[in-house]
């Protein structure tokens, strides 16, 4: 028997539900946010796409190009999710350069800075990244010194918590090529075990996120 219309709109509304209370991004960092914008619009990034102040990007010192990342104003609680484009800032103290269609949702444009917190929502990409999980701690305390050392150590790190309250560290975001130096690295940092797995590209979290209705 074919489903009625209003039992596919309920699976579709319920769907909706499930991502809007999906568990939230892990915190990666807290500093300063600027923007930019002028004089770059149209002038290419260190991506290879051309900069559009209008589009919601940004530029960071060290995240996978295509990473998706929220960024939330810590005094007023606004937030906005754009795309890593672009390399900088360049400026001591500040974290994060945002378009400026990005610091108009946060409000910031006439501040020129603002104080945020970014978290990785996706590693939006269609080129092929791995995440090695370096890690697994029963402790809370031995998970955060872990991720402390490998930040520091530059490395994009993400904590995954298992139902049975097990934190996984991972770093992610890491090109094929660059698998075997990554694993020497850490190697040398004191994380001798490590696992390697495949992250989804861009095509594959797209797909996983449609909803199938018959």
């Amino acid at each position: 028997m074919p489903e009625m219309p209003i039992l596919r709109a309920m699976r579709a509304l319920l769907f909706v539900l499930l991502i809007a209370i999906a568990p939230r991004a892990f915190s990666l960092e807290e500093g300063l946010a600027s923007w930019y914008g002028g004089k770059f619009h149209g002038r290419l990034t260190s991506s290879g796409e051309v900069f559009d102040t209008n589009v919601l990007t940004a530029a960071h010192k060290s995240l996978p190009f295509g990473t998706m990342v929220r960024v939330t104003d810590v005094d007023t609680g606004k937030s906005t999710v754009v795309k890593i484009n672009d390399r900088g800032p360049f400026i001591e103290g500040r974290i994060i350069d945002l378009s400026r269609a990005a610091a108009d949702e946060l409000g910031m444009v006439g501040r020129g800075v603002a104080r945020v917190t970014i978290e990785i929502v996706d590693f939006v990409s269609d080129k092929q990244l791995f995440a090695v999980q370096v890690g697994a701690y029963g402790l809370e305390r031995n998970a955060e010194k872990a991720r402390i050392a490998l930040e520091g150590a530059g490395f994009v790190v993400s904590p995954e918590k298992t139902a049975l309250g097990i934190t996984r560290i991972f770093v992610r975001g890491i090109a094929e090529k660059d698998l075997t130096g990554v694993r020497t690295r850490l190697e040398s940092l004191g994380f001798s075990q490590s696992l390697v797995k495949r992250e989804k590209t861009a095509t594959e979290v797209s797909l996983a996120r449609e909803p199938t209705l018959p």
